[in-house]
């Protein structure tokens, strides 16, 4: 019998826990999760979201760095005009940043193919291009003959080498995972909205108001009248 009790009271207690769950369905304002649902709606009709637009001007930002400190360099190696035809024209692996320039296209070409015009939802692009990049410049440090040129053999390789761990860090913990947190909110307010739409069934419509007819005002005095002379006499 002790156990039957012990049983029955665990029962009763798991029950009005579950209550608090209910009424908080109860609770929802319908109101509420249909503006919830028309904001989350208008973010996707943007096309993008916000964190991956940020993440695509830095991948912009990624290019125009490299391609600024580039030119810089052919600047102070003796002018544009005489280093670049021998930096492009008479390319030389062991000595020339234009490599480099061209990996830097070469990821921003890749990642906003992928990522904004394609809006991929996967790091395998951006896996490809930061694997090449550490690969090459790894290669390019070991063989070239770059640190033997003054600061830019050292700059150029780090900073693209670190420009492109950045974008693959940032895509991979901020814009993947935030854009899946809000499409995981999106379908629980959604499924709310649907169960608010249940539990709180909205206002009848006019049609469905019923007025019983009106009586008219003298019928109320001749029930009454009647009512008197129906009295038996005392």
């Amino acid at each position: 019998m002790s156990r039957l009790l012990d049983y029955q009271e665990n029962a009763q207690g798991s029950g009005l826990s579950s209550h608090p769950s209910l009424r908080d369905v109860h609770s929802i304002n319908p109101a509420q999760l249909m503006a919830r649902i028309e904001s989350y709606e208008s973010r996707q009709k943007k096309g993008i979201s916000d964190v991956r637009r940020t993440f695509c001007l830095f991948v912009t930002f990624d290019l125009l760095f490299i391609t600024l400190l580039w030119i810089i360099e052919l600047n102070v190696n003796g002018g544009i005009e005489k280093t670049l035809p021998q930096e492009v024209l008479q390319y030389d692996y062991h000595s020339s940043y234009f490599d480099i320039f061209l990996l830097a296209v070469f990821r921003f070409k890749i990642l906003i193919l992928a990522y904004a015009l394609c809006r991929l939802r996967h790091w395998w692009a951006i896996a490809f291009t930061t694997a090449v990049t550490s690969a090459f410049l790894l290669a390019k440090v070991i063989l070239s003959k770059l640190l033997s040129q003054g600061a830019f053999g050292y700059v150029l390789p780090i900073i693209s080498f670190l420009l492109a761990w950045i974008e693959t860090w940032f895509l991979d913990f901020k814009v993947l995972p935030q854009e899946a947190e809000e499409e995981n909110r999106l379908l629980l307010v959604q499924d709310a909205s649907e169960r608010a739409a249940l539990t709180h069934p909205g206002l009848p419509s006019d049609g469905q108001f019923y007025s019983p007819p009106e009586s008219e005002a003298g019928s109320d005095e001749e029930s009454e009248e009647k009512q008197d002379t129906e009295k038996p006499v005392v």
